[in-house]
C-alpha cells in the first residue's frame, strides 16, 4: 500500500505545523523547568509534555475531525472507531529534557487501518527535522535519508534503550548489551527511541534494538527506517507491529546477525 503524492504532501504539511508548534513549547521551557512529576520510579512528566500534547491534539481535532488519537500522556481519545489513528509522543526523551540535555524529540504518526502512512520527528534543540510518507521516502531536514551500507556486525555502530521496568529485566539487559558490545564497533544509549530510529534511517547508526517500547515511541521512526531502505522486525526477525514489545531495526544487511545475537539470550516476557 502507498498514498498519493498529493495526500503525502497534505499530511506532511499538517505534521510540520504540529511538530513546529510542539517544538516551540519545548524550547520555551527547556532548561527553565521548576521541577517535574514522576509517573513511576524513573518515568518523568513535565509541563512541556502536557502543553505540547494538548496543542497537537487540538490541531488534529481542527484539521482532521473524526480521527482517533493515541497519545502518551492522555491515552486514547477522539473517534475511536475511525480507520485513522494519530500516534503521538509529545516529548520522547523526557528524562533528557528534564536534565537539560538536548537529546529529545516530538514524534507524530498517522496510521490508516493499522499501517503507518505518514510521520514526523523533530528535535528542536538540535535543529533536526525528520519526515516520511508511505511510498514516498523519508527526509532529514529536507534531504532524502538512506540507511548505511555497513554489512558486518563488527563494523556496526548500534544503539539501545532501557525500559522503565529495567530492574525486572536487568539480567537480560546487561547480558544482551555485553554480547553486542563484544561483537560490534560500539554501543550507544541516547535516551530517545524516536531519534534512535531516525539515526538508523539517516545512516548514522547501523542498528537499534529495545524491549518494551510503546506505540508512540515507534510509529513514525519505524516508517522512516523502512522508507530509507532498512528493516524493522521483532527480535526473531518476524513481522513488526507498533504494539509489539520487541523491536529490532537495522540497515537490513546486519539484521540477521543482530537477530542471531539476541537468539542467544532468554528474552523475558514484559
Amino acid at each position: 500500500m502507498s498514498i498519493t503524492r498529493s495526500e503525502a504532501d497534505h499530511l506532511l504539511t499538517a505534521i510540520d505545523a504540529m511538530c513546529e508548534s510542539a517544538g516551540q513549547i519545548h524550547l520555551k521551557h527547556f532548561r527553565k523547568l521548576d521541577g517535574y512529576e514522576k509517573k513511576g520510579a524513573v518515568d518523568l512528566l513535565t509541563v512541556a509534555d502536557r502543553e505540547s500534547e494538548e496543542v497537537i491534539k487540538s490541531m488534529i481535532a481542527e484539521r482532521f475531525p473524526g480521527h482517533a488519537i493515541l497519545a502518551e500522556e492522555s491515552g486514547a481519545c477522539g473517534e475511536t472507531s475511525s480507520d485513522y489513528l494519530w500516534v503521538i509522543d509529545p516529548i520522547d526523551g523526557t528524562t533528557n529534557y528534564a536534565h537539560g540535555l538536548p537529546l529529545f524529540s516530538v514524534s507524530i504518526a498517522l496510521q490508516h487501518n493499522g499501517q503507518t502512512i505518514a510521520g514526523g520527528i523533530s528535535a528542536p534543540a538540535l535543529g533536526d527535522h525528520y519526515r516520511g510518507a508511505l511510498g514516498h521516502g523519508a527526509t532529514h531536514n529536507g534531504k532524502p535519508m538512506h540507511v548505511s551500507k555497513v554489512d558486518v556486525l563488527q563494523d556496526a555502530l548500534l544503539v539501545t534503550g532501557f525500559p522503565y521496568n529495567r530492574s525486572a529485566v536487568l539480567d537480560w539487559l546487561t547480558e544482551t548489551l555485553g554480547r553486542f558490545l563484544d561483537r560490534s564497533q560500539g554501543m550507544l544509549r541516547l535516551g530517545s527511541a524516536a531519534l534512535d530510529f531516525a539515526h538508523v534511517a539517516s545512516g548514522h547508526i547501523d542498528g537499534f534494538y529495545e524491549l518494551n517500547l510503546h506505540p508512540w515511541d515507534m510509529a513514525a521512526g519505524a516508517l522512516f527506517v523502512q522508507e530509507a531502505g532498512g528493516r524493522v522486525s521483532d527480535f526473531g526477525g518476524s513481522e513488526f507491529s507498533i504494539f509489539n514489545k520487541q523491536m529490532l531495526c537495522s540497515n537490513g544487511t546486519i539484521h540477521q546477525a543482530m537477530v542471531d545475537v539476541i537468539a542467544e539470550t532468554n528474552v523475558p516476557e514484559v
